[in-house]
Formats: C-alpha cells, structure tokens, sequence
C-alpha cells in the first residue's frame, strides 16, 4: 500500500489499528497520522520486533482489511 492510499484511509483504519496494537499510545497514533515508516518505527519500538517483524506485521494486517 503506498504512502497516498494510507494517509487517505487512516481514519477509517485507525479504530481497527488500535485494536491490533493496543501499546501504542494515542500520542504514538497523533505522531504516526498515517505515515508508514512511523508506525513501522513506533510498532518496533513498543513490541521490541525487528524491522522485519514489524514490516510483516504491518503488511499481512493491510491485506487483513
């Protein structure tokens, strides 16, 4: 999903993402706004994953919703 499609569905997905990483904090949600790499940052740093990891994640929950 490129950067454009994320930013425009971020408020619809924000709700189901706050569900799949309840760490984050809504300060990390108001930082990250729709910005890929910032969430990628943010899940790595809240759950200890690699960069790996957390881009797995990231995708296979994109291809989820």
């Amino acid at each position: 999903m490129n950067k454009d499609i994320l930013e425009g569905k971020w408020n619809q997905l924000k709700g189901r993402a706050k569900e799949k990483w309840g760490q984050l904090t809504d300060d990390d949600w108001t930082a990250v706004e729709g910005q890929r790499d910032q969430l990628l940052g943010r899940i790595q740093e809240r759950y200890g994953y690699t960069k790996e990891q957390a881009q797995k994640e990231i995708e296979d929950w994109f291809n989820d919703n």
